[in-house]
């Protein structure tokens, strides 16, 4: 990549600061969750002193921040929004690189330009830590594309160490690898996260036990499973869930599915199959449209959804699909999601859910069958030089 690409990520940079800056402590905490990893920060050692429904890197990184600031929760927020501000700038030259093995040097610069003018204004960037997982899904695709295995394997464990969806990419590195070095990504994968939450255990068993089920008592959200469930709330947990105590994290909340996740997994597990078996990933473009497809499928099966997690489908939407069209779905997606959070349950309008899932889920579907038809139909029949074919970061 030359100098010029490194321009992107400056800017966004600066101009995030400049943002940052600006904003009063009321605006940078705004609608996002600053108070809920601040509250927790502040009880102590994670999995530890308290139970959580994050996995243990940021919970960690959390504390560590916590301890920086002195326990001052405006110094916590503006360091932890630095950070993230800066993750995301990374998270543009790892996109940036992407796009040059699939697209030549002018359009992976519109690529790019799009996704930067999206994120520069798009508060769940700094608002939440997604892009610290976000970064490692980009990073294990990138390494994955470059046949670098072994930090394809520490970016994926890294990231399932963060948020679990990096893993995802795990069923493209199956069909693009052969069979031993695919295991050997794996295993890798699943030994530092056995290797984390074994420790853990070890260290504090009950704490770290409420905080693996966590998620799965907190029920249905945000998604068309909750509306058959007739859970109209986000995914926070209620007031009764005292961290301290790790019994309170196997409390219901909200109504029980009506439809356990498992049998459900049962029919879209059978969908994704199917589709992995009539995959023939040839190119680097046909691969990500594959890690996206995945996503898509994991998504549409979730018994919860928050509006944050478009940061993971924004790239990938970015880098395969042909530009009108990844413009058209990418703004669709982040504005059905804003008016989701905040415009209109920040409000406290959740009628409107059954307004919005039904659309978002319509455009997880359109979505899932374009990446699809992407992975089956190759966008540059030429291969990939050799220059580009080994490029690494």
């Amino acid at each position: 990549m030359n100098k010029k690409s490194w321009f992107l990520p400056f800017a966004f940079l600066a101009a995030r600061l400049i943002l940052l800056l600006s904003l009063p402590g009321e605006g940078l905490r705004g609608y996002g969750d600053y108070w809920n990893f601040y509250n927790q920060a502040s009880l102590g050692i994670p999995f530890i002193d308290y139970w959580t429904e994050f996995p243990p890197l940021f919970p960690f990184l959390s504390r560590l921040l916590f301890q920086v600031a002195g326990g001052r929760q405006h110094t916590y927020e503006y360091i932890l929004a630095l950070i993230l501000s800066l993750v995301q700038a990374v998270n543009i030259y790892i996109f940036l690189k992407l796009a040059e093995k699939i697209h030549p040097p002018h359009e992976t610069r519109r690529r790019g330009w799009v996704y930067f003018a999206l994120l520069i204004g798009l508060f769940y960037g700094w608002a939440y830590f997604d892009p610290l997982a976000v970064m490692a899904l980009l990073l294990g695709s990138y390494w994955l594309l470059t046949e670098r295995d072994i930090p394809t394997a520490l970016a994926l464990g890294f990231g399932a160490l963060t948020k679990w969806f990096p893993i995802l990419v795990l069923v493209a590195a199956w069909k693009v690898r052969s069979p031993g070095r695919a295991l050997k990504i794996i295993f890798i994968t699943a030994g530092i996260v056995a290797i984390v939450w074994g420790g853990l255990y070890l260290v504090s068993p009950e704490a770290t036990s409420a905080s693996l089920i966590a998620q799965s008592a907190k029920g249905s959200w945000e998604t068309v499973w909750a509306l058959v469930d007739g859970n109209l709330h986000t995914g926070n947990f209620g007031t009764g869930a005292d961290r301290t105590l790790p019994h309170t994290a196997y409390q219901q909340v909200g109504n029980p599915s009506y439809l356990s996740p498992w049998i459900s997994l049962i029919a879209f597990a059978a969908l994704g199959l199917w589709l992995f078996l009539r995959a023939d990933l040839k190119t680097e473009r046909q691969t990500i449209a594959f890690v996206g497809l995945t996503l898509v499928i994991f998504l549409i099966w979730s018994p919860g959804y928050s509006p944050q997690w478009a940061l993971y489908l924004l790239p990938l939407i970015f880098l395969v699909i042909p530009e009108r069209e990844c413009i058209l779905l990418g703004l669709t997606l982040v504005l059905i999601n804003l008016l989701e959070w905040p415009i209109l349950l920040s409000r406290g309008y959740f009628w409107s859910l059954w307004l919005l899932i039904p659309l978002r889920t319509l455009i997880f579907v359109l979505m899932g069958v374009r990446f699809w038809m992407v992975s089956k139909e190759p966008f540059n029949k030429e291969p990939v030089s050799d220059k580009m074919k080994h490029a690494s970061l």
